[in-house]
């Protein structure tokens, strides 16, 4: 993932994004038990939290690598940007939906700092990833990207969605 130039610099490999690479940046953070336990809470729609971190965080990937920006801090905290285990979709629960945009990236950066040591790129991204519902501006190009990216991601998983199930279970589904 990086390299030590002449200088004993380090410095990042510029090169085409691979799969291999990428599942190399992620391999501590993907197996950790408490990650994959995302596997088990619903996203958007029908896709694992998991699994919705996981499209973010190689879109992301891919993004910051052609771009040349930090693609190691942004894939890592796009990895962990929604590190939380509630379902916020919970009726029951006072407040959960409506205050669900605004209080999860702070819970997904708390539970991501509890396991793993994180720089302030990937802090960022985990914290900034909601802009420009939540009003702090991200520090850093990559935080944009991540936050564009799940978007994109979200969309995605929702026109999936409605294309597979042909609108029959969307209203029952949010319970429309």
């Amino acid at each position: 993932m990086s390299i030590t130039n002449e200088n004993s610099e380090t410095a990042l490999i510029v090169s085409e994004p691979t799969v291999t690479e990428f599942k190399s940046i992620i391999k501590d953070i993907a197996n950790n038990a408490n990650v994959l336990a995302l596997k088990e809470h619903v996203q958007h729609v029908n896709n694992s939290r998991y699994s919705h971190c996981l499209s973010v965080a190689f879109h992301t990937y891919v993004i910051c690598k052609k771009l040349k920006l930090d693609y190691i801090s942004a894939t890592r905290g796009a990895m962990l940007h929604d590190f939380y285990f509630y379902d916020w979709r919970n009726k029951h629960v006072e407040g959960q939906k409506k205050l669900h945009a605004f209080r999860h990236p702070r819970i997904a950066l708390t539970n991501a700092c509890d396991i793993f040591d994180l720089n302030e790129i990937e802090k960022d991204v985990i914290l900034k990833h909601m802009w420009p519902l939540t009003i702090r501006l991200p520090k850093h190009k990559e935080s944009y990207i991540v936050t564009f990216v799940d978007k994109y991601c979200a969309t995605y998983e929702m026109f999936r969605f409605l294309k597979k199930n042909k609108h029959k279970n969307f209203h029952r589904h949010y319970g429309l």
